[in-house]
């Protein structure tokens, strides 16, 4: 109940200012800002994909793009994933309980919608338009949560700074989407991110990795642009769940 209160707390506090700001950190590379989707084609370079462990594939799903059924990029579903991905159906998100349902992180941040980061000393937070989440990555050196702790979509993310670079580690990311087509990860699922602006500081470049192995065989990553917009303000995301009961009527002929 602590971290939802400080979620929703920090949520309303950051839309009562601008995205665009001065850090309150002055001892890292300043984050703070709006945060929009690049849509131009970009390859991970070739020092960030240097540090993605070996097995792994780097999944070409940012912005817009999805994958057709029955192919995930290259990740190598495990037996069990492979027949929960083969019985999924697009028509199965479009119900009154799952329509409105948030994707975790990991999937939350790749998709075509904008962030919002505040920095400060030991914290930096990130807003996403997705689904309006929030995430607080702690930066002062505290640990994981105990194994016992709930899982959220968002984790418990622990960052650090290596030189120009945030890197963040985040575990207790509970079950969800891993791509577009039915694939899914578990609440096992281990995730590392390493963010850095670029040099004139007009872009924000991001390595997602992810390790599952209850879920696939292999390990998944991508790689993510964003374009600095000073002064927008994220817009909230109203999910409507009455889009399921339309839905079901235009499906039915009604």
């Amino acid at each position: 109940m602590r971290l939802g209160f400080m979620a929703v707390a920090t949520a309303a506090a950051l839309a009562c200012v601008p995205a665009a700001g001065k850090s309150g950190d002055p001892d890292h590379p300043d984050l703070t800002g709006y945060w929009a989707p690049s849509y131009k084609k970009s390859e991970m370079p070739a020092d960030l994909k240097a540090k993605l462990p070996p097995n792994t594939v780097v999944l070409d799903d940012t912005g817009v793009a999805e994958f057709p059924p029955g192919q995930y990029g290259g990740l190598i579903p495990t037996a069990k994933a492979k027949v929960r991905a083969d019985a999924w159906k697009p028509e199965d998100e479009m119900t009154l309980s799952r329509v409105c349902r948030p994707q975790s992180v990991i999937y939350a941040e790749q998709g075509p919608f904008s962030m919002a980061i505040e920095q400060a000393p030991g914290l930096v937070v990130i807003s996403y338009e997705y689904f309006d989440q929030v995430r607080l990555i702690h930066t002062d050196g505290r640990p994981h949560l105990p194994a016992n702790a709930p899982h959220t979509k968002e984790g418990d993310s622990i960052g650090h700074w290596e030189g120009d670079t945030l890197v963040i580690d985040t575990d207790h990311i509970e079950s969800s989407t891993l791509t577009n087509n039915g694939l899914e990860h578990s609440d096992n699922v281990h995730l590392v991110e390493r963010y850095r602006l670029s040099a004139d500081g007009k872009h924000l470049e991001a390595s997602q990795w992810f390790s599952d192995p209850e879920m696939i065989v292999n390990n998944g990553a991508r790689y993510i642009v964003w374009d600095a917009q000073p002064g927008m303000y994220l817009n909230p995301y109203e999910c409507d769940p009455t889009l399921a009961t339309e839905y079901q009527g235009v499906k039915a002929g009604r």
